[in-house]
Formats: structure tokens, sequence, C-alpha cells
């Protein structure tokens, strides 16, 4: 063999081998959505922060991990994909009252970590979409449960309570071996 003919076959064959890692990647890739509800109480103080916990969300990630062929075990990645803030209650109610909002994620055996953000908020919808944060959310999706926590400063009065729906989107990346 030449070594023309043999430089070609070894080039065939890595681009072989990496189009199928990226199939392989794409079958191993799958998204777990879940949602959280925030209430913001009438009467807060313009301008001051103000702190809202959830009660424990339940993942059911091991429903979602079986649903996609794979175990918790083989997760190697969880990464925030999408964060999107949705007001549900008052009817017609925008997200002109919010100046800026930070959610954090925590279970009871792990840290808390930021989540998601959106600073500088100027709008006149009831949707708004975050800037999620690039950690690593393994040991937290796999949890039976976590909590979310929501950090927000207010511009406006809010003389009505309002109800938010957190519809969070991560993205699973499972290990094949």
């Amino acid at each position: 063999m030449t070594l023309r003919l043999k430089s070609s076959i070894v080039i065939i064959v890595l681009l072989i081998a990496i189009s199928s890692c990226s199939v392989v990647d794409k079958l191993l890739t799958f998204t777990i959505s879940n949602t959280a509800t925030i209430k913001i109480e009438s009467g807060l103080p313009v301008g001051g922060v103000f702190e809202i916990v959830t009660p424990d969300i339940t993942t059911n990630s091991s429903k979602e991990f079986e649903n996609n062929n794979t175990k918790a075990n083989s997760v190697k990645d969880v990464k925030l994909n999408s964060l999107n803030l949705t007001i549900t209650e008052p009817s017609g109610k925008s997200f002109s009252f919010l100046k800026s909002v930070r959610l954090y994620i925590s279970t009871d055996s792990n840290d808390e970590i930021e989540l998601a953000y959106l600073e500088n908020i100027n709008t006149t919808v009831n949707t708004i979409s975050l800037i999620p944060n690039t950690a690593k959310l393994d040991k937290y999706v796999k949890a039976s449960s976590y909590k979310i926590r929501t950090k927000a400063v207010l511009k406006e009065t809010v003389t009505k309570d309002i109800t938010i729906d957190a519809n969070m989107k991560f993205k699973v990346t499972a290990d094949p071996f």
C-alpha cells in the first residue's frame, strides 16, 4: 500500500469515528423539564430585596432517565438549558414591576448555587427568559428533590399577590459506558 492510500484510509476512519461520536452524543442527550411556582405577596417595599424559597420540587429524574434508556450513575453532564418565568396570576400582569431577579438551586445535601439571573428588566410582557448559569447541575437533578430560592428587587409597588411559574429545561448527557 502506498503512503497516500494509507493516509486516505486513516482520514476516512477518523471522519467515521468523529461522526459516530456525534451521533452517539445526540442519542445520549435529552431534556428534563421541571416547573416551580413562585408567589410574590403584595405590600413588598420598592427597591428592597426580597427572597422566596419554594417547597421541595420533586425531580422525577429517575423516571426521566429510565424513559431515555439510562440510569443516574450514567449521567455525566447536566446543565440548565433555559429558565423562563411566566406570570400566571393576576391575568394581564407584566414584569414591569421587577428590576432584577436571581434564582438559586440547592438540595439538603448540596450547597446552593446560582441557577439563572436577569438584570435591568425593562419589559411589559408576562414572560421573561433568564440567563442560565453554566455550572454542572448533575447532583441537583439526580437528587429526589431540590429547592429554588428567588432573590429579586422590585421597582414598583405590588398591589396584588403575583403567581409566577418558573419553567426549567435541563440538558442531560449520559455516558454510554
